[in-house]
Formats: C-alpha cells, structure tokens, sequence
C-alpha cells in the first residue's frame, strides 16, 4: 500500500481529493501539521464526497512522528526542483510519496531530510511554478500503481 504525505498542506480542498484519491487507489494518507484548515471544513468534506471514511488518514504534530509511524525504507519528496523524474523510479507498494504544502512546497530541511531516498520532479514547461497539489499526488500514485500492475484494482 502506498503511502502519500503532505507536509502541512494549507488548502482543504486538496486535502479533501486526496482523501478521495486515496480511497479510490488503496492508499494511506498521511498529513503533518500545522494544517491550513480543520478536518472538520466544509470545503475538504465536500471535495473529500464519501469516500472519508474509506480512506486510512493519519494526522502527524511532527515529520518526526510521521517517520515514527511510517517507518520508510524509501520517501521520495516531490519538489518542482528535483533531479529525477517521477517516471524514472521503479515504486514499491510500500513507498512514501511525500508533498509539500502549496504555496511554498517543501521546506529544503524536509527536502533533504535523511529518510529522503531522492527527490523527484513531476516535468512542466519552463517558467511554470507548480502544479495543483492534488493533481500532481494523483499523478504520481497512478504511475507508482501502474507499476504494481493496478494491484487490487476492479478491472
């Protein structure tokens, strides 16, 4: 099972299709505060539809609580400056897929926090700042479950 986290994610709305996206491909959802919002916001619930309760959603105080508790062998950092494309990695189910928060991404200590295995870059035209944070985590899970074959996927 793959593991998203977003790094004090600021915008419910993400976070709510995150939840809907980890519902919908079997994947863990990890967040570590301070968050943007309370998981009591209309705006996540709303984005989130049903699925919240299909979803495994973890809330971290810490990056160290959330190594703690996910214990990685590999965490790769989605940074619009990363030196790897995300196609480029063969995933293991067990790997963290770990995201900044919008309007700043991640933190260059987080970046290069020792758990970090590589930081990847998602490819987008010159002077492009970023993409959505919800889009590029559901970018990158489907590629990394692409990879295992769409394992438990209804076909």
């Amino acid at each position: 099972m793959f593991r998203i986290l977003f790094h004090t994610p600021e915008i419910p709305g993400n976070t709510g299709a995150a939840i809907r996206l980890a519902a919908v491909a079997g994947a863990e959802l990890h967040l570590v505060e301070p968050l943007g919002f309370s998981l009591e916001d209309s705006k996540l619930r709303r984005a989130g539809l049903d699925y919240h309760d299909l979803t495994v959603l973890h809330v971290h105080g810490t990056l160290d609580d959330a190594w703690a508790a996910l214990k990685p062998r590999r965490v790769f950092a989605y940074t619009s400056d990363g030196d790897v494309s995300y196609t480029d990695i063969a995933y293991e189910a067990s790997d963290v897929l770990m995201f900044g928060r919008e309007s700043d991404g991640l933190p260059a200590d987080v970046k290069h926090d020792e758990h970090v295995t590589a930081r990847v870059r998602v490819p987008m035209l010159p002077s492009r700042r970023s993409l959505n944070l919800a889009n590029t985590a559901s970018i990158v899970l489907y590629e990394a479950w692409r990879q295992q074959d769409f394992a438990g996927a209804q076909r």
